[in-house]
């Protein structure tokens, strides 16, 4: 179940679980091109699959659409709504990944994202932040992912014109802070 690698200190290859208190899923927009707006979700189930060679790891995520929050009720209404995420059709996103690669310094995870039923490869670059034990006993990892979408491309596409240009970006940052328990056999 262990095997260490020179590249990460303290690596360990097993199946990890993302502690949803201890974890992020967010994401950024530009609203009336002038400012930015943070959201995120409070809802999710993620495993991580270390392997002994870490490019043949793997990552896969279901992110509960209506626990968006942006700290604004009638907001998260109108992400929940056919606008956007429109949950009473497309309750979830998802996330699978197909491949890990360097690329230059960075490590990067390319998968497959589901937004409204429409999957678009996406590229998430990845930092690993550590391996270790925790106070009960067991072993936890850390990881941090940044990556951007056009919303547009999966069917997100409300807007409204303001002077000057647009309501909301097409592009959304995404932010994702990470901390998995390893599971036990």
């Amino acid at each position: 179940m262990t095997a260490p690698d020179a590249e990460f200190e303290g690596y360990v290859a097993g199946t990890w679980e993302l502690d949803p208190v201890h974890s992020h899923i967010g994401f950024i927009a530009r609203h009336l091109m002038v400012s930015k707006v943070r959201g995120h979700f409070t809802t999710f189930h993620a495993e991580v699959v270390t392997a002994p060679n870490p490019l043949d790891s793997s990552a896969t995520a279901t992110i509960d659409l209506s626990s968006v929050t942006t700290g604004n009720e009638m907001r998260d209404n109108d992400l929940r709504s056919s606008n956007f995420f429109d949950t009473a059709t497309h309750p979830e996103m998802t996330f699978r990944s197909t491949g890990i690669r360097r690329d230059g310094d960075d490590l990067v995870v390319d998968g497959d994202l589901t937004i409204r039923g429409v999957t678009k490869p996406v590229s998430l670059t990845v930092e690993v932040n550590g391996f270790g034990p925790d106070p009960y006993g067991g072993t936890r990892a850390g990881f941090s992912a940044r990556g951007e979408i056009n919303r547009n491309d999966f069917g997100v596409s409300f807007n409204a014109p303001v002077p000057g240009g647009v309501m909301i970006s097409e592009r959304i940052q995404i932010e994702i802070e990470a901390e998995a328990v390893l599971k036990k056999d």
